[in-house]
């Protein structure tokens, strides 16, 4: 588990030895062809942002301008050659770096200033001689957040944004369903420590280990995380100030009614195996539900947060992806500029709003929308009936009202809780130390499972909060498990991520959950469904005592009493298929 979230932080902050060193070749005499500008940019209340500008020299009239707006300054070779990309496909290509970054004299504060400042340096680019009026945007991770940002008030000049892996804070991090994880606390000092990137405690994963693990040890309050560290993190403790989605979160980027406004066409590319999934799929969904004439297409399939931006890595997580899900992410983003700027043919990949790679096919399909990825659904219980050692899941509601019976002894630090993270997506065990796993009947004819699965929780605790899990597996003809798809949430949460609702102890609750990992795979006939639900109790986010405190400053101090959960069977997950 230690390495899983080591993996996720490689994945989140943006970086790796690779790239690193990509970064630091020097660019060549090529130089020459272009015209590199470099600039600072003022903003409506007086701030600066730095930029580059890169055009052809041989560039006589005004040209479509794509921008990068970004938190990572790589300028002395990545940068440039991005640039330098764009202007070869007949564009001025534009990166503006986040309020404080690289020539920016302002303090640094992610996520904060984005919406309004991409909007100025937008309003910057409309009016230079070099630009004929239009922008476009496109990049991944936080250049996707910042793309969305820029759409909380569009500006006439912005005509397409093309993000991938796009982040939503507060809604996939630095917390996830309202429970804070732990790789933005060193991301943190790895945007924030310099102007251009602090490799040194980007790459000390060794020292967040160690102030994670001693954390967890020692039973402290998660808000004390960085006494523990000894250098104060001011960006972490600022965002668990903030653990509802109120205003803090939602003015970063569009909220509710913003989405109507948005009636650019999109293209957004994510993955299936993207740790902040969450965020990306946030945004569709929403803009939709907004405005469901939008013209916004998605591209996903079994991708990591790197692999969306690269187009796919031959294997992730331990799993051989199909070949048809290998495609060209730069090339199909410069043949959509083209699309929307020059009248050309859309990406030929984009058959239908949702274009998705099934897993096991070696095929891709598409649909109108993520509803209709699917023509049915598997509406299972969680029953107390068991097969040898598991609990099975049954199509019908059981008759008579039973439970399942858990404690977790939150004072207890040799014992993890929910092991949910899919690496190695495909595992020859299933976790049997604590939680319950329910078992599907074999399927008598091979489905897809096509979307996000959902469901309801009945529970009652002694207690007035508690953070779950609940992981949804295919347990293969050849008895291995393949993992689909996960949840950790906050249960006061779990009817408003913008208010917190205190369970009542010793009380039935209902806890419903939607916010899943969306997935597209083809299971086999004689292959069964398994879903594993639990506490979550494990060092890798904050722990949540059930006191109704706020839960960063709970600490071991409150575990006097365990955590008694009766999860009862009425309790269902509902997953979507599709039948040919």
């Amino acid at each position: 588990m230690k390495l899983i979230l080591n993996l996720f932080l490689v994945l989140l902050i943006g970086c790796n030895s690779e790239i690193q060193k990509k970064d630091k070749t020097q660019l060549s005499d090529s130089n020459k062809n272009y015209s590199i500008q470099d600039v600072l940019i003022e903003t409506r209340d007086g701030a600066k942002i730095s930029a580059i500008i890169v055009w052809k020299n041989k560039t006589t009239e005004p040209r479509p301008v794509l921008l990068q707006s970004t938190i990572y300054v790589r300028d002395k070779g990545r940068d440039l050659t991005t640039l330098m990309e764009s202007a070869d496909k007949g564009y001025v290509g534009v990166i503006a770096y986040a309020r404080g970054k690289r020539s920016s004299p302002s303090e640094i504060w992610p996520y904060e200033n984005d919406a309004t400042d991409t909007y100025d340096v937008i309003d910057w680019i409309s009016k230079q001689k070099w630009c004929d009026g239009r922008v476009g945007m496109f990049g991944g991770s936080y250049n996707g957040f910042t793309q969305w940002a820029s759409t909380k008030k569009i500006h006439p000049a912005l005509k397409t944004i093309v993000p991938y892996v796009a982040n939503r804070p507060g809604m996939g991090l630095p917390m996830e369903n309202n429970v804070f994880i732990n790789p933005n606390y060193e991301w943190a000092f790895y945007v924030g420590n310099n102007k251009f990137l602090d490799t040194i405690a980007g790459n000390d994963r060794q020292r967040s280990r160690d102030m994670q693990n001693k954390w967890w040890e020692k039973g402290l309050a998660y808000k004390n995380l960085d006494s523990i560290d000894k250098r104060p993190n001011k960006w972490f403790q600022k965002w668990i100030s903030h653990p509802s989605f109120d205003d803090y979160w939602q003015k970063m980027a569009p909220y509710k009614e913003d989405f109507a406004q948005i009636n650019i066409p999109v293209l957004s590319i994510d993955g299936y195996y993207n740790d902040s999934q969450n965020s990306g799929l946030y945004y569709l969904r929403e803009h939709y539900n907004y405005n469901p004439n939008a013209e916004h297409y998605l591209i996903i399939g079994p991708y990591n947060h790197f692999g969306a931006q690269r187009g796919g890595f031959p294997e992730v997580n331990g799993y051989k992806v199909d070949a048809a899900a290998l495609i060209n992410t730069k090339e199909i983003t410069y043949q959509w500029f083209d699309y929307i700027f020059n009248n050309g043919k859309k990406p030929e990949m984009l058959k239908d709003r949702i274009n998705y790679q099934v897993m096991g096919t070696n095929e891709w399909r598409s649909a109108p929308s993520i509803d209709d990825m699917s023509n049915e659904s598997l509406k299972l219980y969680l029953t107390k009936e068991k097969v040898e050692d598991i609990h099975l899941m049954s199509p019908q509601k059981p008759v008579e009202s039973n439970f399942h019976y858990q404690e977790v002894d939150f004072s207890d630090r040799e014992i993890w809780n929910n092991d949910y993270y899919p690496d190695p997506i495909i595992r020859d065990y299933r976790d049997m130390g604590n939680g319950f796993n329910f078992i599907s009947e074999p399927l008598t004819e091979s489905i897809l499972v096509n979307g996000s699965f959902i469901g309801k929780l009945t529970v009652s605790i002694n207690k007035k909060d508690f953070d779950f899990g609940i992981t949804l597996y295919e347990v293969m003809p050849n008895g291995e498990y393949f993992s689909l798809s996960y949840i950790i949430g906050r249960a006061s949460y779990a009817n408003d991520i913008t208010k917190r609702t205190l369970l009542k102890p010793n009380e039935l609750e209902t806890i419903p959950f939607s916010n899943t990992h969306l997935v597209s795979k083809k299971l086999s006939k004689g292959s069964r469904i398994l879903v594993y639900i639990n506490v979550n109790k494990n060092p890798f986010s904050e722990l949540n005592y059930g006191t109704g405190k706020k839960v960063v400053e709970e600490s071991i101090k409150d575990a006097t009493e365990p955590l008694k959960i009766k999860w009862y069977n009425d309790s269902f997950v509902e997953i979507p298929i599709w039948k040919d």
